[in-house]
């Protein structure tokens, strides 16, 4: 199927590895021009061919100076993709064991990179009528299923994108969410990520706990989530053939969640 993006400009955060990667490389499967920012740019993220930026995005000013660099590279946006995130890992315990430092460094990363990055973007995305997607966590409508800094923090970034679809949507932005449950990244699968700090908490190994979370979460497919699926749906999301698609929260967890 053509999405009809070829040619279209796009900045994607966090990009380097998992979502962010297997993003970048599908929007530039689809012809697009893309900006692709990470604190690390890897091997794999230099062969998408996307302009790659190292840039740390927790940082106060990081996410304008991405504008700023993107657009210059590309001119206005058609697309944002505000996929920077995670730091759940250093965070199986409960609520009392996280300090001030924690919280904001976590909101700085997973809701503020965004807010900052969306108003940096939003005039050339105006000018454009563009789209920007924001990749949030089945666990915003799920918290307790892990450390609460972390799934509060998708949870406002959930009902910022709400809030940003309501505001800018008359004047030509759509503005979509994508909420994975687990996907199978270095999250999960990585010795020192947060399924390894988990499973050594339990007191069981990894891989174990790995295989058994489909099961756990109640996933109807029995395995994780692939990047590139969600990848897709970023992609169809960005695409005109979504045009009358905005304010959605597109959950891609295999059914866990089994509430309307």
């Amino acid at each position: 199927m053509d999405l009809c993006l070829n040619g279209r400009t796009a900045v994607v955060t966090g990009a380097s590895k998992g979502i962010g990667l297997a993003t970048v490389a599908a929007l530039a499967g689809e012809g697009m021009r893309v900006v692709a920012a990470a604190r690390t740019v890897t091997p794999e993220l230099a062969a998408t061919g996307a302009v790659a930026l190292p840039i740390d995005l927790g940082t106060e000013d990081g996410p304008a100076r991405l504008i700023e660099a993107a657009t210059a590279e590309l001119g206005d946006l058609d697309l944002l993709v505000n996929n920077v995130g995670g730091g759940d890992g250093g965070g199986v315990g409960g609520f009392l064991t996280f300090g001030d430092e924690h919280w904001e460094t976590i909101y700085g990363l997973n809701l503020f990179s965004a807010v900052r990055a969306t108003r940096a973007a939003l005039p050339g995305l105006l000018r454009r009528k563009g789209a920007i997607v924001n990749v949030s966590s089945n666990g915003a409508r799920m918290p307790h299923a892990g450390p609460v800094p972390y799934t509060t923090a998708k949870a406002a970034l959930t009902a910022f994108g709400k809030a940003l679809a309501e505001e800018f949507g008359p004047q030509g932005v759509r503005v979509n969410t994508v909420s994975p449950g687990p996907v199978r990244t270095a999250m999960w699968e990585a010795s020192d990520g947060y399924g390894a700090e988990l499973a050594a908490s339990m007191g069981i190994d990894r891989a174990l706990l790995v295989n058994g979370l489909p099961a756990a979460m109640g996933m109807l497919t029995a395995r994780l989530v692939e990047p590139d699926e969600v990848a897709a749906l970023i992609a169809y999301l960005a695409s005109p053939l979504a045009a009358s698609t905005t304010g959605a929260d597109h959950v891609i967890d295999g059914g866990a969640i089994k509430t309307a």
